[in-house]
């Protein structure tokens, strides 16, 4: 049996699997030495590795297996039925089991282009029941509180797996404790069983590093995390703390990074998060943790349960239709469906393959809190009655290529799948003055801190940015995003006569990098009141010598900071917008 072409195939998977687990492993334990020593620029390097890596090991083990196998048996489903059943055995005891069947998966769908997605060949559904395995494993440290918050806090910080001091931490001792015995449930700081517990893993991303949680007591609880920074040459600090889940489902946000964390039990672990944030969607926690796969795969089956309730069908997304992407949703999945147009607008000159790389670009970037993750499907089929006609004539009209019926199916060659989120210039009709004065402040934070991060959305029309159930902006329209670092941000030329100024063209050559902030007004706000108040919030983006300070600062090697939470709320904040240089 072990000489089999079945078993040779699930046990070279399997090889291939432990490589890119090692390799992870590697990775994500050294971002603990990467935050001593403040190295943070390799931290972004070691982000994108690990990103790359995914794909990196499946391209190597598939070349195994051509070498390894006959064609015949590689690309025949009844051998796959039978190495899906060694691999499971050979698999039953592993602690990241379901990690190690999407890794199947993968080459699975290298070899058949992502057709016949049946559970007898590949893990549709998983091989076992998580509930009726426990690792008997512990992730979290715990201390009952007895009345004294501050030495909780102690504890937490001191008993913390940093190599570096805290630059004082009897100062971070007393701005934590006096924030939990002031901002704590009533419930909780009167009871006597009130204890704090904390994850022992470390959750580094950026330049912070994260300690999670909860404190409980009286059958309360409520999240915590504690947020540590690290000044070189001044040692750590904490930065605030954090008990809303509002507040901690932001931090773990599907706009952000994946952070570097060592991970026992995967599926434990995602468990104990979801206690925290239970408004997240599983997907999304192995996500954060940077098992981004496998959060496809937990995507993946939670639309097939939520389509198989058909309490609605898919439509076309609101708002205004894309110049390059068709967008469809499914309202109750809370999920955008994009595909890319077989034709462009004639001011859109580029191809599918420009736009494919784009996305990958932000998938492989920090996202800084401010562009949505997105997930890639390939031959993504659904039912035709789960479609609104409407829909399903667009997507047929605008993208024949991509979209095609094969009797009561439809077949999606190819799409990407964002959180859904109100269209920026749709909220704003809905919203009054005061409201719209804080998201328009929103809406050029995310144009800033995209741009510390070296990121220019190329099209910043409010159309491309949307609003999330928090409250903030987020960009999620990718196909003219691009480095600011490859713009050339240039003043319009003073004209050398009245004539020039009335024309309808300009005076001035104009390069294709070339981008003028003084125009962005007009482009971006037909009402002129909204356009007022933006350039009364945020002049400096109008200029571009603001543009070109932020250049200077990526080039000469400052990574910039976002802070995850608001600024205000930091024990000693001072820089705007929660920047850091």
């Amino acid at each position: 049996m072990k000489h089999s072409p079945a078993y040779r195939l699930a046990a070279t998977i399997l090889h291939g699997f432990d490589e890119y687990r090692t390799r992870f492993k590697e990775i994500t334990a050294d971002a603990s030495r990467r935050f001593r020593d403040a190295a943070w620029r390799e931290a972004q390097q070691a982000s994108a590795e690990r990103i790359n890596l995914y794909e990196e090991k499946v391209g190597e083990t598939l070349g195994r297996l051509q070498r390894a196998l006959d064609e015949d048996d590689l690309t025949h489903c009844e051998c796959w039925r039978e190495a899906r059943n060694h691999y499971a055995e050979l698999i039953s005891e592993r602690l990241d089991y379901e990690l190690a069947e999407t890794y199947f998966n993968s080459l699975f769908c290298s070899i058949f282009h992502h057709r016949h997605i049946r559970n007898d060949w590949m893990f549709v559904y998983s091989s076992r029941d998580a509930a009726a395995h426990h690792s008997g494993l512990e992730p979290c440290r715990r201390r009952p509180i007895e009345g004294d918050w501050e030495a909780a806090i102690r504890w937490a910080l001191s008993e913390a797996p940093f190599e570096t001091p805290f630059e004082d931490l009897e100062r971070d001792v007393r701005l934590g404790g006096e924030f939990l015995s002031g901002h704590l449930p009533p419930a909780i700081l009167a009871a006597p069983d009130a204890e704090i517990e904390l994850l022992k893993s470390v959750f580094y991303r950026n330049k912070g590093a994260y300690l999670v949680g909860r404190v409980r007591g009286d059958g309360v609880q409520v999240p915590l995390v504690l947020p540590i920074l690290h000044e070189q040459g001044e040692g750590l600090h904490l930065d605030t703390v954090l008990i809303e889940s509002d507040e901690v489902s932001i931090i773990f946000s599907f706009t952000r990074a994946y952070f570097q964390v060592e991970v026992q039990v995967p599926g434990e672990f995602v468990d104990y998060l979801q206690q925290l944030m239970p408004d997240k969607p599983e997907g999304e926690l192995y996500s954060a943790i940077g098992f981004f796969k496998h959060g496809k795969t937990e995507f993946f089956r939670a639309l097939n349960r939520q389509v198989a309730k058909r309490e609605d069908k898919f439509i076309i997304a609101p708002g205004v239709r894309g110049m390059v992407m068709a967008v469809f949703v499914l309202p109750s999945f809370r999920t955008v469906f994009k595909i890319i147009k077989d034709r462009f607008d004639p001011s859109k000159e580029m191809s599918h393959d420009t736009v494919r790389e784009k996305y990958r670009l932000v998938k492989r970037h920090d996202r800084v809190g401010r562009m949505a993750d997105t997930q890639e499907f390939s031959n993504f089929i659904a039912r035709q009655d789960h479609f609104s006609p409407e829909c399903l004539e667009h997507l047929l009209e605008v993208a024949p290529s991509t979209v095609y019926l094969r009797g009561d199916k439809v077949i999606i060659k190819h799409c990407y799948t964002e959180r859904m989120m109100t269209p920026l210039n749709l909220y704003l009709e809905q919203i009054g003055e005061e409201e719209s004065r804080a998201v328009l402040k929103d809406y050029g934070n995310a144009i800033k801190q995209m741009a510390a991060a070296n990121i220019f959305p190329g099209d910043m029309l409010l159309k491309n940015f949307g609003v999330t159930r928090h409250g903030r902006v987020i960009f999620y329209d990718y196909d003219e995003v691009c480095y600011l670092t490859e713009c050339n941000f240039r003043h319009i030329p003073e004209p050398m006569y009245p004539e020039q100024e009335l024309s309808g063209e300009p005076w001035y050559s104009v390069g294709p990098n070339d981008i003028f902030p003084e125009e962005f007004g007009p482009f971006l706000f037909a009402d002129l009141k909204l356009r007022k108040l933006f350039y009364h919030l945020h002049p400096e983006l109008f200029d571009a010598d603001y543009w070109k300070g932020l250049q200077r600062a990526i080039i000469d090697g400052r990574v910039i900071d976002v802070y995850p939470y608001r600024n205000k709320q930091r024990f000693s904040a001072s820089e705007e917008n929660g920047l850091v240089y």
